[in-house]
């Protein structure tokens, strides 16, 4: 349960339909202090497509009347785009591979920002998470590769610290946070992971306590799905 959180508090998960997104969804529609909690994809109602702005406003504003939300779960992303896996080496870098990686997994969930931010309940504890990733963080790249996914990802981290700061102008109460779900068994990893990975459920507990313990600080804050801070 997010006790963290006022009694009968209302929720969005972006991205319902993938595997941490859905597992997101329904630890939510467990948690008795839920009053609701909606699900958005580009095949819900409303839907919504991430790299199209339109979509992104006209879903915000379908979904006006059904807030103000306390919690919004940004479960968006993409590490394969359009067949090709991340890049290993220089010579396969690819302009418009690289500008598309930009626009799903950082412009998108910007503009998300942008337009949703406003349904977020004032004078309350209120929390924006995203999915992010490790190998976004500058200072813990070790290994190089994955230009493109850990580039993105760490415009992505730029574009949550920046929106934090002025938001939690208008809400000091407002938590935002870059999350690291861990290895989890999913499409979007499973050329890349091994037997051990996470299920899907055991990383959305873990994201959800993480979150419930956070606390208001005025800027992003990068942590993993142990409640683990990460360098940026």
């Amino acid at each position: 349960m997010m006790h963290s959180l006022p009694e009968g508090f209302r929720a969005l998960v972006v991205g319902a339909t993938g595997a941490i997104g859905g597992a997101l969804l329904q630890q939510l529609r467990a948690d008795p202090r839920c009053a609701a909690v909606v699900g958005v994809s580009r095949q819900s109602a409303p839907g919504l497509d991430l790299l199209s702005e339109p979509s992104i406003k006209a879903c915000a504003q379908a979904l006006a009347e059904r807030g103000p939300f306390h919690l919004v779960l940004d479960a968006t992303g993409a590490l394969t785009v359009n067949g090709r896996g991340p890049e290993k080496r220089l010579e396969e870098l690819d302009a418009t591979h690289l500008l598309h990686a930009m626009h799903l997994n950082a412009v998108g969930p910007g503009l998300l920002l942008k337009h949703f931010a406003p349904l977020l309940a004032s004078g309350q504890r209120v929390i924006w998470g995203k999915l992010s990733a490790r190998v976004g963080s500058i200072e813990d790249n070790r290994k190089g590769g994955w230009y493109g996914y850990r580039a993105a990802k760490s415009a992505l981290n730029m574009l949550l610290q920046t929106a934090a700061i002025e938001l939690s102008r208008r809400r000091p109460l407002l938590v935002v946070a870059a999350l690291q779900p861990g290895t989890v068994q999913s499409a979007l990893s499973q050329p890349f992971v091994g037997q051990d990975a996470l299920h899907p459920d055991e990383s959305a507990q873990r994201l959800l306590a993480t979150l419930d313990g956070l606390q208001p600080s005025g800027r992003a804050q990068f942590v993993d799905h142990q409640g683990q801070h990460i360098p940026w």
